[in-house]
């Protein structure tokens, strides 16, 4: 058997916020801002994990409007949802991300992002794919008020 989940997320581009995008922090003069380290690719990928299995959204476990979660590791969360699949009897068998941003330029970090996720669910990393885009400087994006990510999972049962 097999299951897909499809994630999405975006947050809003601040001073004084550190930017971290899968679990890897690059240097810019702003970061995302959110009740947690507001990681968009990792909160997608988490999106995505939990919506092929029917099991809600990240919001549902970790709630912005719960103090415990201020400031929280994105890639934390990750091994949390992570853990609900396995014990559910899934496994990823592939993602593909994208990543919308104007700013800064993406590609060296990719390698990087591909390997804290694959480290943090325990695969390999090319079951992996993370692209980044621009939004050709059109909307909130394009004018880098935020950054946004999206997720397609493939999970596949392994009982």
């Amino acid at each position: 058997m097999i299951r897909i989940g499809n994630g999405y997320d975006l947050h809003r581009l601040v001073e004084g916020r550190k930017l971290i995008l899968g679990g890897v922090e690059i240097e810019h003069s702003l970061g995302l801002l959110g009740h947690s380290d507001a990681d968009v690719l990792t909160h997608s990928i988490m999106d995505a994990l939990l919506g092929a299995l029917s099991l809600g959204d990240i919001g549902h476990y970790f709630p912005p409007t719960d103090p415990q979660w201020a400031g929280a590791d994105s890639i934390k969360l990750l091994k949390e949802v992570y853990q609900l699949v396995l014990q559910r009897g899934w496994t990823v068998v592939n993602m593909d991300n994208v990543i919308v941003a104007e700013r800064p330029k993406l590609k060296a970090h990719l390698p990087a992002m591909i390997d804290s996720l694959a480290r943090a669910m325990n695969i390999n990393s090319d079951q992996i794919s993370i692209k980044a885009t621009t939004n050709e400087k059109l909307d909130a994006i394009g004018r880098e008020e935020a950054i946004c990510a999206y997720t397609v999972v493939l999970l596949e049962s392994v009982s």
